[in-house]
């Protein structure tokens, strides 16, 4: 890599409204590998180490990695970093992204080698789930399924392994008649307008790979280390105490988003899971619980999350927000929990500051991109609440730098309640 040149994008502030979005990384290299609907602005990150000047000799912590942003950002500019994330899909995803400094020119000839391979491949789809024969004409996926042979065939042992395999969950979506909704939900009967041939799309996608791998490793600044972790961030293992200049980051928002069913296709043609059910146990146990569907009714003694020191320095006005939707939810067609999520989420994250605590070292600053809630219009502030867990797990202070509005464009909304998103930062 070029020690002398520094990446193509120059390292500025980018516009506020989309900091906190993955919108800017579709045109980024490596980054935009792997559309994921939960990431957020590379850009910004890099800001953020230009602006907190850190370098080389520092360790940058991204404790909710998701599919690598924070880490490879900061790999691309001369900076060490550890991204931790405990989705099985998710973090194999970033994992696959840190393998962009492999020789260009080896995998490109390792992709020849399987397009060649594939035609020599018998296909059986039998095995598939009815979710993934309902999302793709029945040619697509016998396509699909010689390539992920091929893909298996050559292991997930080597880096070369790892980049194949990411090339075909890249064309997942692309190459299947479903439509989606925001980005990740699947909706197996609304076909989508154009659907690209798998191996025209698998050549095409890894031809992106190699062209943003030769970049890479030409503009990409020596000096800095990507290791990505399966790890959670209320424990944050693997890490070690007092170790980490800065974290940057972007927790789940207590917004009812389901990170397990998001990839849920993915997984059913990775034949990881065999339907719906199974993401209790492979995905959602593993998560911080921002969502319902993790905290079925009775699953969890509220009670007894309340009372617990972790969340003692906002366990009034929890248990009023607690209370009330206890009470409102039974008045709701779906009666979702949002009672137990709201609970259970704040506790989590109460935990992650005190592990979040143990790997800072003493003046290290926290930035969190944040936004708040109001599951069935009962406001839940984030912000404060965030801020005041974070000194009470023994950090000395926090602001809030808001960049948008929320919940202000979408005619279907379902309450009026203002919210707002930004940055929350924690200095220790």
């Amino acid at each position: 890599m070029n020690t002398n040149t520094p990446s193509l994008h120059p390292s500025i502030i980018p516009k506020t409204d989309k900091s906190t979005t993955f919108q800017d990384n579709l045109s980024l290299p490596v980054h935009r590998w792997f559309r994921y609907s939960a990431g957020f602005s590379a850009d910004w990150v890099r800001s953020v180490l230009k602006t907190n000047k850190l370098t080389s000799k520092h360790l940058v912590l991204d404790p909710f990695g998701g599919s690598g942003t924070t880490p490879l950002e900061c790999q691309f500019n001369g900076i060490n970093a550890i991204g931790l994330d405990p989705h099985p899909f998710v973090s194999r995803v970033a994992e696959a992204k840190g393998q962009w400094n492999t020789d260009a020119k080896k995998f490109k000839k390792a992709v020849a080698n399987l397009i060649a391979r594939v035609d020599e491949i018998k296909a059986d789809t039998t095995g598939y789930v009815e979710l993934i024969h309902s999302c793709y004409a029945a040619d697509s996926l016998i396509a699909l399924d010689k390539l992920r042979r091929a893909v298996d065939e050559v292991g997930q042992e080597t880096a070369t392994g790892k980049l194949l395999w990411l090339v075909l969950a890249a064309i997942i979506r692309p190459t299947s008649k479903a439509g989606t909704a925001q980005w990740q939900y699947v909706l197996p009967n609304k076909s989508k307008r154009k659907v690209l041939d798998p191996m025209e799309a698998f050549k095409m996608t890894a031809e992106n790979f190699i062209a943003d791998m030769e970049f890479r490793q030409k503009n990409s600044l020596d000096g800095g280390s990507c290791k990505l972790i399966k790890s959670d961030a209320r424990t944050c293992e693997g890490v070690d105490d007092n170790s980490v200049d800065c974290v940057i980051t972007s927790p789940p928002y207590p917004n009812n988003f389901d990170y397990a069913d998001a990839t849920r296709l993915e997984m059913s043609f990775f034949q990881e899971i065999q339907g719906w059910g199974d993401l209790q146990e492979k995905v959602r146990k593993h998560l911080v619980r921002a969502c319902s569907q993790h905290v079925p009714p009775k699953s969890i003694d509220a009670e007894s999350i309340l009372a617990s020191p972790e969340v003692a320095c906002i366990r009034g006005e929890l248990t009023e927000v607690y209370n009330k939707l206890s009470t409102v939810r039974l008045e709701k067609g779906g009666k979702k929990t949002y009672n137990n999520m709201i609970v259970c989420y704040y506790h989590d994250m109460a935990r992650t500051w005190i592990a979040l605590r143990r790997v800072c070292k003493q003046g290290a600053r926290v930035c969190f991109v944040i936004g708040d809630s109001a599951p069935y219009g009962v406001y839940a502030p984030a912000v404060d609440w965030m801020g005041r867990l974070a000194v009470a797990a023994g950090f000395k202070s926090w602001t809030f730098e808001k960049t948008r509005d929320r919940n202000i464009k979408w005619k279907n909304r379902k309450h009026t309640v203002p919210l707002q998103e930004g940055r929350l930062w924690v200095q220790g």
